[in-house]
């Protein structure tokens, strides 16, 4: 991607209500000369490439202690590392926290935040390559100082219960969590998932559950993608019932090429476009041939078959980089510009290239974020949270005093002092001396890791909020 890409996506986040093929047409045209610059590179480097699912961290695990340990700023023999993902041309990978069900929801919660603490581990690590980038504008900016944009996503959300779904979602929108998927094949509190059964083997049925709606309309408000890859298909349709965004399957097949219960159906991929979402296609052999077998002409086709049905509008990739195998002619992500070619050999102009590799995942971000009702709750000009923990940080007691210090401007006052544990709101004390705000837990933690929130409101009605993870030494 070059200068002329980046300026264009700036351009993006400052115009309401274009969307769709219109577009990027109305964005190019008052810059021709930046078109033609671009049209003298490869495509490949022309475009803004986003890849909706990626499954590295979970190799980033030390999988006793769940503590991340390997740096993919050195080589591996994994998909992506450092310089893989350099090489690859990717400028916007959605970094997957991939929990499938451990039997208990604790359990569940615990290594999803692993992996979320992994990927803030990874960024620390390096600074000068990627950046946590949590919205549109974020991404502008990250690719603007030439680094690799990083999208939190959620993939199986087992960590979610009844009692803390809404207090959860929203620890996890300031985590920067984007995108949740709510199954990871096995069906849960939220919905059944594309193998129709529990953990246990038990047979599950029905779609989304009362539960499952209710985060659906929370994420909508909240400005998160709901991902329906690894969903039921009466899930599937359930969902598409409830959202008034637009959603995202972000590693699936085709139906019609590849009878699998994870692929979508002409059906669900014309209600996809009815939704304005977009469809990732995924790299995994499984999905995208009868025989196990595949290249990359198979993704190509799965491709063609989703533009020539819905449009081109509704296609992106998905590749499921180090979560899965890839076809035989690509060893890992260095790889992905041998995609771009057998695009270009099929006969797709530049403009719809750059659409499928990376726009119209950019183009349904932009339409979520503008339906969310909320504004971020983290800071206010008036006042500030000091947490005595930051992220990531190691805690030695089971029954630990959460605290922090308020810095607060002498035109407001507090009004209201909560602390939230793994989607659980207790009333926090608070010394209007000292300014501190305290929490003792009662009921021992257990498992590694817990996210902590403190929410302070203010009597202007501002709310600001300051969330970590934490490790319990255990």
């Amino acid at each position: 991607m070059n200068l002329s890409s980046i300026f264009l996506l700036g351009i993006l986040s400052i115009l309401p209500g274009v969307s769709g093929a219109d577009l990027w047409d109305h964005l190019t045209k008052p810059f021709q000369l930046i078109h033609e610059i671009q049209e003298k590179q490869p495509v490949h480097e022309q475009s803004i490439i986003v890849d909706s699912h990626i499954d590295t961290m979970m190799n980033v695990l030390d999988e006793n202690t769940w503590l991340p340990t390997l740096n993919i700023k050195e080589p591996t023999s994994l998909h992506i590392d450092m310089d893989k993902l350099k090489q690859s041309g990717i400028d916007v990978g959605y970094f997957a926290a991939f929990t499938t069900d451990y039997g208990y929801t604790e359990r569940n919660l615990s290594r999803t935040l692993a992996l979320i603490n992994a990927l803030y581990w990874t960024a620390e690590n390096n600074q000068e390559s990627i950046t946590i980038s949590t919205s549109l504008n974020e991404i502008k900016d990250t690719l603007s100082n030439n680094k690799i944009a990083i999208v939190p996503t959620i993939e199986g959300g087992y960590s979610f219960s009844q009692e803390n779904s809404i207090e959860l979602v929203q620890q996890y929108k300031d985590l920067g969590i984007k995108a949740i998927g709510f199954n990871w094949n096995y069906s849960n509190i939220l919905g059944e998932g594309a193998d129709e059964v529990y953990l246990n083997g038990r047979s599950s049925s029905g779609g989304l559950t009362t539960t499952g709606e209710e985060l659906v309309q929370e994420m909508n408000r909240l400005g998160m993608i709901v991902d329906v890859s690894h969903m039921s298909r009466s899930t599937f349709w359930d969902v598409m019932e409830t959202t008034k965004a637009p959603i995202m399957a972000t590693h699936s097949g085709v139906e019609e090429l590849r009878s699998h219960q994870r692929n979508l159906t002409d059906e669900q991929l014309q209600a996809i476009k009815d939704n304005n979402g977009v469809v990732g296609i995924v790299f995994y052999p499984v999905f995208l041939s009868e025989n196990n077998q595949a290249t990359i002409n198979d993704i190509v086709d799965h491709i063609d078959y989703v533009v020539d049905l819905i449009g081109i509008d509704h296609v992106a990739i998905g590749s499921d980089f180090d979560g899965a195998d890839l076809p035989s002619d690509m060893t890992d992500s260095t790889d992905l510009p041998l995609l771009t070619k057998e695009l270009e050999n099929r006969g797709y102009s530049a403009d719809d290239i750059r659409k499928i590799l990376g726009e119209n995942s950019l183009r349904v971000m932009k339409e979520v974020e503008e339906i969310s009702e909320v504004e971020d709750a983290t800071s206010s000009s008036k006042a500030k949270i000091l947490p005595e923990f930051q992220m990531g940080d190691h805690i030695n007691t089971s029954t630990p005093t959460f605290k922090a210090t308020i810095e607060i401007d002498d035109s407001v006052q507090v009004e209201d002092v909560n602390i939230i544990i793994d989607g659980h709101r207790f009333e926090a004390e608070y010394d209007t001396s000292s300014l501190e705000v305290s929490h003792t837990v009662t009921e021992k933690l257990t498992e590694y890791y817990h996210v902590i929130t403190f929410e302070v409101v203010l009597n202007n009605k501002d709310i600001i909020r300051d969330t970590a993870i934490v490790y319990l030494n255990n």
